[in-house]
């Protein structure tokens, strides 16, 4: 369940950021995580109605869903201005740098076991984005520090998002977010607000919906396993993000992106391996 739950996510994800690449063409990125947070309310209602209204939504755990959602925010305003930066492949590749506080903080925080076998795909992964991107040793893109604070943030955010479904719902953790993200951006938006074209629209509709529900399968694939598993799951999008940047923007896709993404995708396949049974003492 949480491997679908994961295959949402990574779609969604995919499509989040060619949507995100076109609309900051436009506009500012505060305006677009602001219209993003505001339609989010509107795609969310349905399941809050059908789930038994805004009664069901009552947290005990308000400063963390604040706390998570600030720093997921501050995330994913760093995600957005590397996006004006960097090709979207390297984004997405030094975002998975992620894993490893991600691991770190779950190990420390959650009390999550480190296996030998999810060692292995947070090492094998890391070293397919090293592949993909292998960074120049001349002067550093200063989007690529941007993806790297985004990426830190990201790993914090995944932790705590994985403590919230312990007590909360998916859709709460969703609901929360959509609240705290569209306070937080409300002033910035109002000294950089223009008023977007058709096109622009378009792409950030998709953003919200994007955004919203791959947040919503995020959250559901925590409820069925740990951070530590699910997290390298994610690793298939750098892949995926590299291929549409080569179909879309003729961003290079060559062999070492190809073996990059197949050491990915056999990190991910150990880290599903189920762990050995513990053996019952014999009577």
């Amino acid at each position: 369940m949480a491997a679908l739950w994961m295959a949402g996510w990574l779609s969604l994800m995919l499509i989040m950021a060619i949507a995100g690449r076109e609309t900051t063409r436009e506009l500012n990125v505060f305006q677009i995580m602001e219209m993003r947070s505001l339609l989010g309310f509107v795609l969310l209602y349905p399941m809050i109605h059908r789930a038994g209204g805004f009664a069901v939504l009552k947290t005990a755990r308000l400063p963390e869903h604040i706390g998570r959602n600030l720093i997921h925010y501050g995330a994913q305003l760093c995600w957005f201005v590397a996006l004006t930066l960097i090709p979207i492949g390297q984004v997405v590749a030094i975002e998975f740098t992620m894993p490893i506080w991600t691991a770190i903080l779950a190990a420390t925080f959650l009390s999550e076991r480190m296996t030998s076998w999810r060692i292995s795909a947070i090492l094998l992964g890391l070293i397919g984005v090293v592949m993909i991107v292998r960074p120049a040793t001349g002067e550093i893109n200063p989007g690529q520090l941007i993806a790297l604070g985004a990426a830190i943030g990201f790993g914090i955010s995944m932790v705590l998002v994985k403590s919230l479904t312990r007590t909360e719902t998916a859709l709460s953790i969703l609901f929360w977010m959509l609240v705290v993200q569209s306070i937080a951006g409300f002033v910035p938006t109002l000294f950089v607000w223009s008023w977007p074209s058709t096109y622009a629209w378009g792409w950030v509709i998709v953003i919200a919906i994007c955004g919203t529900f791959s947040h919503y399968c995020l959250a559901s694939a925590m409820r069925y396993a740990d951070a530590s598993i699910v997290v390298p799951m994610d690793f298939l999008r750098v892949p995926l993000t590299a291929t549409a940047g080569w179909l879309l923007y003729s961003e290079r896709l060559d062999a070492w992106t190809v073996f990059g993404a197949a050491l990915i995708l056999f990190g991910n396949l150990l880290n599903l391996k189920p762990a050995a049974p513990v053996p019952t003492a014999a009577r």
